[in-house]
């Protein structure tokens, strides 16, 4: 059986019970959405009731989530294996459009066993 390849992420400022082999700098993931004019009034209607605007709330997940991997997909290029101190951004680039930024610090790192226990168990990135 082959090893699943894995790839770590954390929003720490280190990797606890890794090694660092290279830094690979920062990398980036950027997803601009907007909803169609059917989800705007959709979105309006959910506004009048109250409550949570899933509709949006399913937006922004979406675009988070797009961005995270388009970061973990620059990493890769690199040859990294881990992305330390991840961050958001999200900016409103004009009326109803917005643009959602992952970015951070792009590494390849094994696990050190002989430092920390509380590693993954059976990671050998």
């Amino acid at each position: 059986m082959l090893p699943v390849k894995r790839f770590l992420a954390t929003t720490e400022n280190q990797l606890t019970g890794y090694r660092i082999l290279e830094r690979m700098g920062v990398v980036r993931g950027i997803a601009v959405r907007s909803r169609s004019v059917f989800g705007l009034i959709g979105a309006r209607f959910q506004q009048l009731a109250g409550g949570e605007i899933s509709l949006l709330s399913e937006l922004c997940e979406q675009s988070r989530a797009d961005a995270f991997s388009r970061a973990v997909e620059h990493a890769e290029t690199l040859g990294a294996n881990a992305l330390v101190a991840v961050r958001y951004d999200a900016t409103e680039i004009m009326t109803g459009v917005s643009e959602v930024l992952c970015y951070g610090t792009a590494m390849r790192v094994v696990a050190d066993r002989g430092r920390d226990e509380q590693t993954f168990a059976g990671d050998d990135i």
